[in-house]
């Protein structure tokens, strides 16, 4: 478990039809491997981008005949390389839809699944707007992978956005998180290298970041800027703005040193959690009041 090893982020800028991102995906694959990426980290919505809700639901596809996750899976396979496919629009069997994560390992077979948790809705001061939760259904698990290198928490964009999920999965045995993404440019120019640092420094993992990148269909634009950092919270990889790879060498005994310099996940304290508001009365003396009197006079 504790042998070096290379991830690739694969950034891309998916547009609304499956086949085609397909087509860009495969060989960005075959091509990180051949680099000696031994774990290939895609982005979130990785095979579709359709910006109209209804299109989305009509274009999404069950696990069982996902067309891009049974491409996936035989890249997986095909290389020999294990993949986090950063998250697919998925038809339930209730009829919804989840944004789900699935983590693949060597031989193709799938190892993990996570659907996101959080949901994006927000108006942004740029006039953008996104309602996730009138889309999808939203998760409701954390979910742990192990893998040859240790053990792997999953995510999805917004969730990093709440620091006690990824405490909560470091706690219980990850030492590498995912955080697959399609974060907006204004959100992202500000706060998107600050919050994967942070997560990595409270928890003293690496955190995989694979990113969409520039505009797609129906205006949307991302930020891209697919990252790697440390448990120490360094960026040990950026992917800039443009589709493409990015690579980093991966040691997972930089998880134990960091944890050893900052043990702060063995430093938790029981504490009473905040409660309503409570406006402490002003005490009025006759001084005081005195004082009122002449002051109003």
């Amino acid at each position: 478990m504790s042998d070096r090893f290379t991830v690739a982020c694969v950034q891309t800028n998916t547009g609304p039809e499956i086949e085609p991102n397909l087509a860009v995906v495969a060989p960005l694959i075959r091509d990180a491997r051949a680099a000696g990426a031994a774990l290939i980290c895609l982005p979130e919505t990785v095979a579709m981008m359709e910006p109209d809700p209804g299109l989305r639901a009509e274009k999404a596809e069950p696990e069982a005949s996902h067309r891009a996750l049974a491409a996936l899976r035989a890249s997986a396979s095909e290389t020999g390389a294990w993949i986090l496919v950063g998250s697919l629009t998925v038809e339930t069997p209730s009829g919804g839809l989840a944004n789900r994560s699935y983590l693949i390992g060597a031989d193709g077979e799938i190892v993990a699944r996570y659907d996101k948790i959080h949901m994006f809705d927000v108006d942004l001061a740029d006039g953008e707007s996104h309602r996730e939760s009138d889309i999808y259904d939203a998760g409701d698990r954390t979910v742990l992978a192990a893998t040859p290198w240790g053990t792997l928490g999953l995510t999805v964009c917004y969730d990093v956005r709440f620091p006690e999920l990824y405490r909560d999965l470091a706690k219980a045995g990850a030492r590498f998180l995912t955080v697959p993404s399609a974060f907006t440019h204004h959100t992202g120019s500000a706060h998107w290298h600050v919050l994967l640092r942070a997560r990595a420094i409270e928890t003293g993992c690496f955190v995989f970041a694979p990113a969409q990148c520039g505009r797609h269909a129906g205006g949307r634009r991302t930020f891209g800027h697919s990252l790697v950092v440390s448990p120490w919270g360094e960026v040990l990889a950026d992917g800039g703005t443009e589709p493409g790879l990015s690579f980093a060498e991966i040691d997972p005994a930089l998880v134990d040193a960091a944890r050893r310099q900052v043990p702060s996940l063995r430093h938790d304290r029981p504490y009473q959690r905040p409660g309503p508001t409570v406006v402490a009365a002003t005490t009025v003396t006759a001084a005081t009041k005195d004082s009122a009197e002449e002051a109003s006079a």
